[in-house]
């Protein structure tokens, strides 16, 4: 008995043995079951990540970048807010970045990032985020990770459907959420059905250099148009974009847009249009709108207030654009990597809507319509759906899809991520979140080229997940390993701000992209001082302007007298470091501004104006080297009727 026992639990353990070995060779198969979660989301110290997640501060109004599967912050890129680590906002450079047809605005609320494409597959040349309170676009050029052009969207209200990019980046989009009177004027609220409009703006990105400009506005019924995806592979050439309040009301949103049982998704024919314009087509109306480049050379934006828009009117061509049926207030709009299905997220459906491309060019072509909106041909339901995933899930949001034909659905109201099989519609497996989860992100998902490792889920709140930390705890993402046949939660992170969308990409991508050496003789700023030969101090008046050079570990120069009460003193600072990773900072008393943090081979600028005599000390903000703490200076301020003479020194007893 006892030699049958051993035999046994030997027979028991090679068993194992064998089952241990398969999991860990078989990672397709089995996936996340072939090791534990730490293993997958540890990496090495001096090891990189798989992937760049770009993650959307939301009311923060800035992108932050954190490395998958590790879940590590890197950096927060400053776009619509004022950010006083960077000086972004801030200094005299980029304050023009923050201009808007309202005035300098420092703050607003970024949704939706999205990746610059080639032939449908991430480039990893720009990233392109949202503006939603005052709507605006912004461009993030990804050799720099840093903000080189926001241009303002008009006729526009709460931003939303923003900002996706056709599969070659030849448009980013812009969808108003609100619709509004079109040109704005003062009129009741309660005449808003048929003379509100919602302007889908689409914006051409310059393939040499990736300058924006608005080539033309769409101007839609008054609905509410709530998220988009452009179409791909066979229906590349069309946008669709959700709606919702297709009943226009205009008061008690929850009930009064919730009425009809099916609201619409609008299928644009962005080719048709494109053609139209070219031909001279559409209106131009007068308008107000800022258009904000920083210049990577001049280190220096400048902010252009542009005049007119060009409008079009769809009743103006035919067949530009129909509206799919799609129950009931639809959020998330997706396009599969193929370009052949359209899923309408409806967030008070119980199931999902999948349309058909090629249905919905056979519909158009045999004129199954059902009636019309304002001129607009409404497509037949039945002759358009591909098919419905039955019982996903309460509350869907929003569908990312994997490179094995799988989609991926985040359900708020039951507050998890579920799986699901293109083409069969059949439920594959579903995985819970914490709590009520938003947008979803697989990296690439939005492409032709999914990568489909992970999936991120971010979530709306995460009572009970982390150490308290007031009123407010903190939002979160949430890392899910997709490799194998079953979802598996890996890793939950706290998020910058509230996490709307990401977009993710392969790190090898942006890396061999990523600019190392910033030669000083390309710095072309107006007020660069290059070598110390030229570093001086200049009074115009009560203007003072100090020509400084910064460099490991000292100011050039770090004494200057002559600076009186009452002057308004110019700090023109240059970084005379080369070589990425060696910024340096400045900071001086009583300035009414931030510090300045200036890369290498730059120049930044920052206003001080001294309110009492005296000696005030400046000084580097940013650890350079083992003698930061020595790189320091003074001025010397005396009264305004004053008359000593400026003068600076550097090494002078």
């Amino acid at each position: 008995m006892k030699k049958i026992h051993y035999l046994t639990l030997a027979l028991a353990g090679v068993a194992m043995l064998f089952t241990s070995c398969n999991q860990q060779g078989n990672k397709s198969s089995n996936g996340a079951l072939s090791s534990s979660a730490a293993e997958k989301v540890y990496v090495a110290p001096g090891e990189h990540d798989e992937y760049y997640a770009f993650i959307s501060g939301g009311f923060s109004g800035q992108l932050s970048v954190y490395g998958l599967p590790s879940g590590r912050l890197f950096k927060v890129i400053p776009v619509f807010s004022q950010d006083a680590e960077k000086a972004w906002g801030y200094n005299e450079e980029t304050k023009p970045m923050l201009n808007t047809s309202h005035g300098f605005i420092p703050w607003d609320d970024s949704h939706h990032p999205d990746i610059s494409q080639t032939n449908g597959e991430l480039d990893g040349r720009y990233v392109f985020i949202n503006g939603n309170n005052t709507p605006r676009i912004a461009k993030i050029d990804l050799s720099v990770f840093e903000t080189t052009e926001i241009i303002e969207i008009p006729n526009s209200a709460g931003n939303h459907s923003s900002s996706f990019v056709t599969e070659n980046t030849e448009y980013v989009v812009a969808g108003t959420r609100f619709s509004v009177p079109v040109p704005q004027r003062d009129m009741p609220i309660n005449e808003y059905k048929g003379n509100f409009k919602g302007a889908l703006t689409f914006i051409s990105v310059a393939p040499e250099d990736g300058r924006m400009d608005i080539k033309f506005q769409l101007m839609m019924p008054g609905f509410d148009y709530d998220l988009s995806h452009p179409g791909r592979g066979a229906s590349h050439g069309w946008f669709f974009f959700t709606t919702y309040n297709t009943e226009e009301s205009h008061t008690l949103m929850e009930v009064n847009a919730s009425q009809n049982d099916k609201d619409f998704i609008a299928a644009v024919n962005w080719k048709k249009i494109e053609e139209y314009v070219n031909n001279g087509g559409g209106t131009m109306m007068p308008s107000n709108y800022a258009h904000n480049v920083y210049d990577e050379h001049t280190h220096t934006a400048t902010s252009t207030m542009k005049k007119e828009v060009l409008t079009v009117d769809p009743t103006k061509v035919p067949g530009a654009v129909y509206f799919l049926p799609t129950p009931k207030s639809p959020h998330g709009c997706d396009v599969d990597p193929t370009g052949e299905y359209i899923v309408g997220n409806g967030k008070l459906s119980a199931d999902l809507t999948v349309h058909s491309f090629t249905k919905m060019l056979a519909a158009i072509e045999n004129e199954k319509f059902d009636g019309e909106a304002y001129g607009i041909p409404i497509l037949k339901f039945e002759d358009v759906l591909a098919g419905t995933v039955q019982s996903g899930g309460l509350g869907p949001l929003h569908t990312e899809f994997d490179a094995q034909g799988n989609a991926y659905t985040t359900f708020f109201i039951s507050s998890e991520v579920v799986k699901w099989k293109v083409g069969t519609w059949e439920v594959i497996d579903r995985q819970p979140c914490y709590y009520s989860v938003g947008h979803l992100m697989i990296p690439g998902g939005n492409s032709r080229k999914p990568f489909g490792d992970y999936v991120l889920a971010m979530n709306k709140i995460t009572k009970d997940r982390y150490l308290p930390t007031g009123p407010e705890v903190t939002q979160s993402a949430q890392l899910y390993d997709i490799s194998g046949d079953k979802m598996e939660l890996l890793l939950d992170f706290p998020t910058v701000g509230e996490p709307h969308y990401a977009a993710g990409i392969a790190a090898d991508i942006v890396k061999q992209r990523s600019k190392k050496i910033f030669n000083l003789t390309d710095n072309k700023h107006k007020y660069a001082t290059t070598s110390d030969a030229n570093v001086r101090v200049e009074r115009n008046g009560k203007e003072v302007h100090i020509y400084m050079t910064m460099i490991r570990s000292h100011f050039n120069p770090d004494n200057i007298e002559g600076v009186k009460v009452g002057d308004k003193v110019y700090f023109h600072v240059t970084n005379l470091e080369q070589d990425y990773d060696v910024p340096h900072g400045v900071s001086m008393i009583g300035a009414n501004t931030s510090e300045l943090l200036i890369m290498p081979g730059q120049t930044e600028t920052f206003v001080w104006e001294p309110k009492q005599v005296g000696v005030w000390p400046f000084y580097c903000t940013d650890f350079c080297s083992a003698l930061h703490q020595e790189m320091q200076g003074y001025v010397r301020v005396s009264p305004a009727n004053s008359n000593l003479d400026l003068s600076w020194s550097l090494g002078e007893d």
